[in-house]
C-alpha cells in the first residue's frame, strides 16, 4: 500500500475520533490537534515504508485559515488549501496553478455526504500530497516548467469553484462558497509573488480542468498585461451526451448542481444571456467567447464520461456494461459501436472551439482514459500517449512558449498503439 493510502487511511480514523471529541473544545483547536497528529503518523509511515515507486515528490499542504474571514471555505466551513512548490532559476516568476478534480455535488445529501470527505472538508484532508507530471520538478520529467511555481489547489467546494450563496441553513451547515475561494486562493498567491509572474498557467483535472475553462478570463484579469496567460484544461470538456435511455443525465444534473450553489452569477455572462445557466457548465457553450489563449486536453473516449454520463448504471440495471466500463477491451462489438457514436458527439461538440483570435491548442486522443497531465506515464515519458510524434507535455510547452502551434486529434479506437488505456478494478 502507498504512502497517500496509509495515511489516507489514519486521516479516516482521526477525523472518526474527532467526530466524538470535538464537543470538548473549539474547532479550530481540534483541527489543529487532528493535523498535528496527522503529520506525525505520515512521518513515522514514511520510515517503515520502501522507496516510493512513482515519478513523483511529496509537497505539504498549506491551509488558508485567513480565508475563513471572508466566508471562502469549503462544504463544511474549513479553511481552504493548497500544495505550493517554489521555483527556482529561470522559473522563479513562472507560476502554475493547477486545480484538483473530484466531481460535483448536486443536492443537500449528496454535498453532506461529501462534506465528509477531502472533497468537502479540509479537515479531511492528508498533509502531502505527490507532485507529478506537469507538476514535477525535474527536467527530465517535466521540460518546460519543472523550475516553475507549482501549486495544487485542493477542491473542496462541489461546484467547481462557481458557487456563492451567503445564507448557511444550521440544519446542515453546508457552505456554498467556490468562487470565494478561487479569489482567495489567488489573491493569497499574488501576496506571495505571483504579482511579479512574467507566465502564468491555469490548469485543472476533470472537475478542475473544468474549472480552469470557466475562471480562465478571470484568471488573467489578476494580472497585468505584461504577463504571458494561458490556460490548460485536461479531462475537463464535459458534453451534453445522451445517455443509453436517450436521457441528457449530465444536463439534469448541472441544472441542480447551478440552482443548489448559486454558481449563475459566476458563470460567462455571455453564456447565461443567451440560455438557460446549466448549459454554461458545459465547455462547448463558453469556449467561443474565452479571450485567453487556452488549450484542451481530453481522451475522445472520456473513460468518466462513458462510465457516469453515457452508461451509468441506472440506465443498466442488468450490468450489461460492466466489464466493457472497466476495460474497453472487455466491449463488445454492440457497445464499440455505441462508443464510437460517443467519440462523433465529443467531436463536434468542439466545433465552437476554433474561430477565435486567442491561440488555441488541442491534444485529443483515442485512449480511454480521463486526466492525463498530472500522471507521468502520460504527460512525459518514452512510452507516452504521443500525436503527431509529440507527447502531451511536449505539444503544451510548444504552444505555451509559441514555439509551433498544436491542433491534434486522433484516429478512431482502436488505432492509436501509444494510449495507456485505463482497466479499472
Amino acid at each position: 500500500m502507498s504512502f497517500l493510502c496509509w495515511c489516507a487511511l489514519y486521516e479516516y480514523h482521526l477525523s472518526s475520533a474527532a467526530s466524538k471529541i470535538i464537543q470538548f473544545g473549539s474547532k479550530k483547536f481540534t483541527r489543529m490537534m487532528i493535523r498535528k497528529a496527522r503529520q506525525w503518523l505520515c512521518v513515522i509511515l514514511i520510515g517503515s515504508l520502501s522507496v516510493l515507486k512513482t515519478y513523483g515528490f511529496y509537497v505539504n499542504i498549506t491551509y488558508l485559515e485567513s480565508a475563513v474571514d471572508v466566508g471562502a471555505v469549503c462544504l463544511d466551513g474549513s479553511p481552504p488549501a493548497y500544495h505550493l512548490d517554489m521555483g527556482s532559476g529561470a522559473g522563479i516568476n513562472n507560476w502554475l496553478v493547477h486545480i484538483e478534480g473530484g466531481g460535483w455535488c448536486n443536492n443537500v445529501s449528496t454535498c453532506l455526504a461529501r462534506k465528509l470527505t477531502r472533497l468537502g472538508s479540509s479537515n479531511q484532508m492528508v498533509e502531502q500530497v505527490a507532485f507529478s507530471g506537469i507538476l514535477h520538478d525535474q527536467p527530465i520529467y517535466n521540460p518546460d516548467f519543472y523550475n516553475w511555481n507549482k501549486i495544487k489547489v485542493r477542491y473542496c467546494d462541489g461546484a467547481s469553484f462557481t458557487g456563492d450563496v451567503e445564507k448557511v441553513d444550521p440544519k446542515t451547515n453546508l457552505h456554498f462558497r467556490g468562487a470565494r475561494i478561487f479569489r482567495a486562493v489567488i489573491e493569497d498567491l499574488l501576496a506571495k509573488g505571483m504579482n511579479n509572474a512574467e507566465n502564468a498557467i491555469l490548469s485543472g483535472c476533470s472537475a478542475g480542468g473544468l474549472t480552469s475553462i470557466l475562471h480562465c478570463d478571470k484568471f488573467k484579469a489578476f494580472f497585468p498585461t505584461s504577463t504571458k496567460v494561458k490556460c490548460l484544461a485536461d479531462a475537463g470538456y464535459f458534453i451534453n451526451s445522451r445517455d443509453l435511455f436517450g436521457d441528457r443525465r449530465l444536463e439534469a444534473f448541472y441544472d441542480d448542481v447551478v440552482k443548489l450553489h448559486g454558481s449563475a452569477k459566476n458563470l460567462p455572462s455571455s453564456c447565461t444571456s443567451k440560455m438557460k445557466n446549466s448549459l454554461c457548465f458545459f465547455p462547448e457553450n463558453v469556449v467561443q467567447e474565452i479571450e485567453t489563449p487556452l488549450f484542451i486536453t481530453n481522451a475522445a473516449y472520456d473513460s468518466w464520461q462513458i462510465k457516469n454520463a453515457l452508461a451509468p448504471g441506472v440506465v443498466d440495471p442488468h450490468g450489461t456494461w460492466h466489464n466493457c466500463k472497466l476495460d474497453i477491451e472487455q466491449c463488445s462489438s454492440d457497445q464499440i459501436a455505441i462508443i464510437q457514436e460517443f467519440r462523433l458527439e465529443f467531436l463536434r461538440a468542439l466545433d465552437g472551439f476554433f474561430g477565435t483570435s486567442a491561440p488555441r491548442g488541442l491534444f485529443i486522443n483515442s485512449c480511454y482514459a480521463h486526466c492525463q497531465t498530472e500522471i507521468q506515464e502520460t504527460w512525459f515519458m518514452n512510452d507516452s500517449p504521443m500525436l503527431s510524434n509529440k507527447t502531451i507535455g511536449e505539444a503544451v510547452g510548444d504552444w505555451f512558449y509559441d514555439r509551433s502551434a498544436f491542433e491534434e486529434i486522433d484516429c478512431p479506437y482502436p488505432c492509436d498503439k501509444t494510449c495507456h488505456n485505463r482497466i479499472f478494478k
